[in-house]
């Protein structure tokens, strides 16, 4: 994804000084260029879309102010940025849990196959990863992801 991507992301309001022409800022895009180099254009891309959540989204107290209204049992499509190891990372679905002071507690959920088939399940998988909390296919959600999904309980492995 390139600077013109950027901007259809954006839809075209790419933010007056985001491309200062100074040494330090200049430095800096390399050292991302290096980065951006050295993984996969998938990643890439969703870093990119993280980016530009941030700039629409960086001065909103709460996702009232777009609009969203979020209660506690709702399953939401999040950003949630990027991601060190073993964390949940980019645009994913979460489970709200609660609110405090605007903001929400989220679980985090993947259909990520492989960690679906080590992922806790009461009857069918009792000795399955703990962390991992199997919930199948989601009424409601089939048009979004045919795949069954998990809750990520915590980063333990």
């Amino acid at each position: 994804m390139n600077y013109n991507s950027v901007e259809q992301v954006l839809g075209g309001q790419v933010p007056e000084g985001i491309f200062v022409k100074d040494h330090a800022w200049h430095a800096y895009l390399n050292s991302k260029r290096v980065v951006y180099d050295g993984i996969d254009q998938k990643n890439v891309d969703y870093n990119m879309i993280s980016e530009a959540n941030w700039l629409l989204r960086k001065d909103g107290l709460s996702c009232e102010k777009f609009g969203i209204n979020v209660e506690v049992g709702n399953i939401c499509f999040i950003d949630f940025g990027q991601a060190y190891l073993n964390e949940i990372g980019y645009q994913h679905f979460g489970l709200i849990m609660s609110f405090c002071q605007k903001k929400a507690l989220v679980i985090p959920m993947t259909s990520n196959v492989v960690q679906y088939e080590h992922a806790y399940d009461p009857l069918d998988n009792p000795q399955g990863k703990k962390n991992l909390f199997r919930l199948g296919s989601i009424n409601g959600m089939k048009h979004i992801v045919q795949k069954n999904s998990q809750a990520i309980i915590n980063d333990y492995v």
